[in-house]
C-alpha cells in the first residue's frame, strides 16, 4: 500500500490571466518542482510512479508543485507555447504560495524553466537541483534527417492516438519514460497521458520542447547546482545532462545507472537519487521563514542590487540583464530611494551587509 499524502490545491492566475493550479504538502524549508510535462495534481498523488517521488521531496520538507498551463488541473492555453510564459506561470505560483526563497526542482523540460527563473531571480533560489533536464531541446542539437523524422513521427501519434480508449499508441511514450516498469507503472502513466492533457496541446508543447535553447542562460546561474542523469536515460540523452552540469559554473554531476526518464522506486538509481537529492538540500537550503532583505525592492530590482554589490558599473549591468543604459539608470535611482541612499557606494555597502554579492558572478 503506498504512504497516504495529504495536499492543499489553490488556484492563481498568470501574467496572461490563465487560471493555474498548484499543490502544497508537507512542512519545512520549501522546495519548489518546476512544470514539466505531463502531470496532474490529483491523479499523481496515487501513482505507483510519483507517489514515491513526492514522499520523498515532501519528508521533512514543504513541497511546492503545480501543473503548466494546458495540463492537469490548469487551464487549457491556446497561445503559442514559449518559455517566457512557462516562467511567468512558476513566478505566479511562488508569489501565490507566498514564498521568498526557496531551492527549485527541474525535471526534464523543467530544467530549463528552472534555469531560466534562476537567473531571473537569484535572490530567491537559493539552491537548484537539475534531474534528466536539457539546456537545448531536439531541434536545437543538430538533429540527424532520421531524427527529425522520427519525431514528426511522434507527433502525428499523438494528435492520432492519445484521445482514444486504446492506449497503444501512448505506449511508445510510455516505453520511453518508464522501460523497465511494471505492469501497474505503465498502465497508471499511459492512463496519465489520456488524462493530463488532450492531444492536440501535448502535440503543441513536445513541438515547441524542441526548441528549447537555454545554453547562454545557464552559464550565469550563480546558485549551488546539483544535476542527476541516469546513463540509460531513453528520453533525454545522457550527454545532455553531462553538458547542463558543463554549463553551469560549479555544478556537480551524478551519474545514475537507470535506463528509466522517470525513475521507480524499486530501482537502486531512485534511493541514489534521492538520497543526493536530500543531502544537498541539507547543505545549501535556506530555513524556513528566513527573513528578505529590503521586503519593498521587487524581484527585479534585487537582481540588479546583486550587480551593483558586485561594483558593475550601469553599462556592465546593462549588458548582463540584457537591457538599456537609460533603463538601468532609471531603475539604480529608483533602488536608491527605496533604501534611503544618495550614492552608489552607500546603496553597495547596504547590499553588501545584507549579503548581495558575496557568491562570485560567472564570466
Amino acid at each position: 500500500m503506498k504512504p497516504r499524502l495529504e495536499q492543499q490545491i489553490r488556484f492563481c492566475k498568470s501574467h496572461d490571466d490563465l487560471r493555474i493550479a498548484y499543490a502544497t504538502m508537507g512542512r519545512g524549508p520549501a522546495v519548489v518542482r518546476a512544470a514539466h510535462f505531463l502531470t496532474h495534481l490529483e491523479f499523481d498523488l496515487h501513482s505507483p510512479v510519483w507517489n514515491p517521488w513526492l514522499l520523498e521531496l515532501s519528508r521533512q520538507r514543504s513541497l511546492v508543485r503545480y501543473d503548466g498551463r494546458g495540463y492537469g488541473l490548469s487551464d487549457l492555453d491556446s497561445a503559442p507555447q514559449q518559455l517566457d510564459a512557462w516562467v511567468a506561470d512558476l513566478e505566479a505560483v511562488v508569489d501565490a504560495a507566498g514564498l521568498e526563497r526557496f531551492a527549485l526542482l527541474g525535471c526534464s523540460q523543467g530544467c530549463a524553466i528552472s534555469i531560466a527563473y534562476a537567473v531571473r531571480h537569484p535572490e530567491r533560489v537559493s539552491c537548484l537541483v537539475v534531474l534528466g533536464g536539457y539546456t537545448r531541446g531536439l531541434m536545437r542539437r543538430n538533429p540527424t534527417p532520421a531524427e527529425i523524422k522520427e519525431a514528426r513521427l511522434l507527433l502525428d501519434l499523438i494528435e492520432i492516438g492519445w484521445g482514444r480508449d486504446n492506449p497503444a499508441f501512448r505506449q511508445v511514450f510510455t516505453s520511453q519514460f518508464i522501460p523497465d516498469g511494471s505492469p501497474e507503472q505503465v498502465n497508471w502513466f499511459n492512463e496519465l497521458e489520456r488524462l493530463s492533457t488532450s492531444p492536440e496541446h501535448a502535440a503543441r508543447v513536445i513541438a515547441a520542447f524542441g526548441q528549447i535553447d537555454v545554453t547562454d542562460l545557464a552559464a550565469r546561474v550563480t546558485c549551488p547546482t546539483l544535476v542527476l542523469h541516469a546513463r540509460g536515460d531513453a528520453r533525454v540523452p545522457f550527454e545532455e545532462g553531462r553538458r547542463t552540469a558543463g554549463l553551469i559554473p560549479g555544478a556537480r554531476f551524478i551519474p545514475l545507472d537507470s535506463r528509466n526518464h522517470a525513475l521507480l522506486a524499486t530501482e537502486p538509481a531512485f534511493a541514489q537519487c534521492f538520497r543526493e537529492i536530500q543531502t544537498f538540500l541539507e547543505e545549501h537550503q535556506a530555513a524556513p521563514g528566513e527573513p528578505l532583505a529590503f521586503p519593498d525592492l521587487s524581484s527585479g530590482e534585487r537582481a540588479l542590487l546583486e550587480l551593483l554589490a558586485h561594483g558593475l558599473d550601469n553599462l556592465q549591468i546593462a549588458a548582463h540583464l540584457g537591457l538599456a543604459e537609460k533603463t538601468v539608470r532609471n531603475k539604480v535611482s529608483a533602488i536608491f530611494a527605496k533604501l534611503d541612499v544618495s550614492t552608489r557606494a552607500q546603496a553597495i555597502v547596504h547590499a553588501r551587509e545584507a549579503g548581495f554579492g558575496a557568491k562570485p558572478l560567472p564570466t
